[in-house]
């Protein structure tokens, strides 16, 4: 099996994270890889803001977990959060920043970093604080958050993937 189809089918979603940081050169290559999402029509709508910073991952998951109305971590202790947004003035912004989110955590996989994708950044970058957030790095205009792109290095191994369904995929 060649390396592609490898790392697409052994990515898992890992939600336990060791506190050591993404190195840099990594976190350039995993974000490079965002920048080749495909786009309709090649509009690029979608940007990346990635926290690296404590206190700014922090304030964001306090953000995060006030949207579910709890008081726990959703990032689960991963120290690197790469946020992509997209703008809505574009028709496909949303698939768009999805296979974004998709390149992110596959090129992460193929680095050797756990990822997954938490949800609810859309109610975070619609808030007053999330828009003074995008104000503070000079980010204008109507984007919406798609997600969280959470990444580290995994505390416990990956699980095995769950049985593919039955009826998964059909052929005419």
């Amino acid at each position: 099996m060649n390396e592609t189809l490898k790392t697409l089918m052994e990515r898992r979603s890992c939600r336990s994270y060791k506190s050591d940081p993404v190195p840099a050169e990594i976190l350039d290559q995993i974000l490079e890889a965002g920048t080749f999402a495909a786009t309709g029509m090649g509009k690029q709508s979608p940007i990346m803001i990635a926290v690296t910073d404590q206190k700014v991952r922090d304030r964001l998951s306090r953000m995060n977990a006030d949207v579910m109305g709890a008081n726990n971590d959703p990032f689960y202790g991963a120290p690197t959060v790469i946020v992509v947004l997209a703008d809505k003035a574009v028709p496909t912004y949303l698939y768009d920043g999805s296979l974004v989110m998709g390149n992110l955590m596959n090129a992460a996989h193929s680095l050797g970093i756990a990822s997954c994708w938490i949800h609810r950044a859309k109610e975070e970058f619609a808030s007053e604080e999330g828009k003074a957030i995008l104000k503070e790095l000079g980010i204008e205009g109507d984007y919406e958050g798609i997600g969280h792109c959470i990444l580290g290095y995994a505390a416990q191994e990956n699980k095995t993937a769950a049985p593919r369904k039955d009826h998964y995929i059909y052929r005419i």
